[in-house]
């Protein structure tokens, strides 16, 4: 590995991580409720640390694929780290523990927090603690490479960080791979703007209005408010954070070729169009359950259902009603919804769906050649091109790996916190796939407090791991990864 490159990138990454703590230090300031020399400090501590890095190994430019491996892994633990510093300081979350569980929550899009009472918390370190959701949404590294040289290898660490799901999709992008982080964080920046003044025409506090733009287009859910959505009670609000949460749910690649005029690869993305039918499918029957029951009238379980069907297929995790005191039927719907996920190259986590679209194919193509048409050739087509074999085997191992995973993973926290096997395969599942709230303890009324520190580590990796969709945090426990 090239260890002066890597220093440089850490170096980098640091950077950004101080600069950004500029607007939280703003907030702080017009708030005055005493955390603004938690957030300096902090500030001070991480921009000392990135610029000494940054300037002595400036001249060093290369890196491999196994170092953006490395750097996506543990760029996000460091990061997460230093990020939790203003809250320990300012005694908000005085354990380095829990402090770095809701950093690394926030980076990743999870949304789960082991925060009992949000609301007092200052305004200053709420701002910071949804910013996380704004700079983790497109990945944090992504905005890294920016700043990094031409040619230092960026578009490896952004494959690094970046979903399995786009190889499957074979969407790419221009060799000046820098332009186009650019050109797709302005996208996301727009999209966030655009939110933030819809939810302030409709009379939320500019304050708010940003908080939850953040955890809107990045997917990810924290709220300033105990109560989340819900807080305000308002139809207005709901369907504008269904609107951008479902744009949220989108690749942004699609975004960038529609910018760039082409129309025509909407129509001709699948991924795509399983996402409109999963969505009206979902929402339709999570609806009509709630009207059936006479859990809401027509209306408001349109409303209700709609909302949190998007809010758990695209892993954010507002919530703006306890969902488990819905119909069990309905219930149901919404816990199979948390194993599917939105569009790879979205700012979404969780399996994704142009993974079940590859499965769904290849077992329909793997049945007809078995049962009825033994001596044909039967591809798997995905955006009108075939797909390889080797694609197709690497969506099955995507699947299967996610699958054990959230097997293991809950009898893990079983063992570990003596919890009962709702919550313990909810927490991993809320975990694994960035959605944040889950079922038992952890439902959309609760929080993760209560969990041990070593589950809170364990739920950490897998945020991690959920968010660098699997292979990138994993292959680093290969012994032959280390090796030259």
């Amino acid at each position: 590995m090239h260890l002066f490159s890597i220093l440089h990138v850490f170096g980098t990454l640091f950077m950004v991580t101080g600069i950004s703590m500029l607007l939280p230090l703003v907030c702080s300031l017009i708030y005055r409720e005493g955390d603004f020399l938690a957030l300096l400090v902090s500030a001070a501590l991480t921009l000392l640390l990135g610029l000494p890095l940054w300037w002595l190994f400036r001249k060093h430019l290369d890196l491999s694929i196994k170092d953006g491996i490395f750097i996506a892994a543990f760029g996000w633990v460091v990061v997460s780290a230093l990020s939790a510093i203003p809250f320990m300081i300012h005694g908000s979350i005085p354990s380095f523990t829990d402090a770095f569980f809701e950093m690394m929550s926030g980076y990743t899009t999870t949304g789960a927090t082991i925060l009992t009472d949000i609301e007092v918390v200052p305004h200053g370190l709420l701002f910071w603690r949804s910013q996380t959701h704004l700079l983790g949404g497109m990945g944090f590294l992504t905005l890294t490479v920016i700043f990094l040289p031409h040619g230092m290898g960026g578009l490896r660490i952004f494959r690094a960080e970046s979903s399995p799901g786009q190889v499957l999709t074979k969407e790419k992008f221009h060799a000046r791979n820098r332009d186009t982080m650019v050109r797709l964080w302005i996208i996301y920046m727009v999209l966030n703007l655009a939110e933030t003044i819809l939810l302030c025409f409709g009379g939320m506090s500019l304050f708010d209005s940003l908080c939850h733009a953040f955890g809107t287009v990045s997917t990810s859910g924290y709220s300033p408010y105990n109560a989340s959505i819900g807080h305000y009670n308002s139809a207005y609000f709901d369907w504008v954070i269904i609107l951008f949460m479902f744009l949220g749910g989108m690749t942004f690649v699609l975004f960038y070729q529609i910018v760039r005029g082409d129309w025509r690869a909407l129509g001709i993305n699948t991924e795509f169009r399983w996402y409109v039918g999963l969505m009206l499918f979902f929402c339709g029957m999570v609806s009509w359950i709630l009207w059936k029951e006479n859990t809401y009238g027509l209306m408001d379980a349109i409303r209700y259902g709609t909302f949190q069907v998007t809010s758990l297929l695209t892993t954010t995790g507002f919530t703006t009603a306890d969902y488990e005191s819905w119909p069990q039927a309905s219930q149901m719907f919404l816990y199979a919804v948390c194993f599917i996920g939105a569009c790879a190259g979205s700012t979404t986590s969780g399996i994704k769906i142009v993974h079940y679209v590859v499965l769904c194919k290849f077992m329909s193509a793997a049945i007809k050649k078995i049962f009825f048409q033994p001596m044909s050739v039967i591809s798997v087509r995905l955006n009108q091109r075939p797909v390889d074999d080797a694609i197709i085997h690497l969506s099955i191992c995507y699947f299967i790996v996610n699958i054990f995973m959230v097997l293991a993973g809950g009898c893990l926290m079983v063992l570990t916190d003596d919890m009962d096997y709702t919550t313990a395969m909810s927490s991993v599942i809320a975990a694994l796939m960035n959605i944040g709230p889950g079922f038992g303890d952890i439902g959309p009324s609760e929080n993760y407090a209560f969990i041990s520190d070593t589950g809170k580590w364990f739920l950490s990796w897998n945020m991690l791991v959920g968010r660098l969709e699997m292979f990138s945090a994993l292959v680093i426990f290969y012994p032959s990864f280390w090796k030259n």
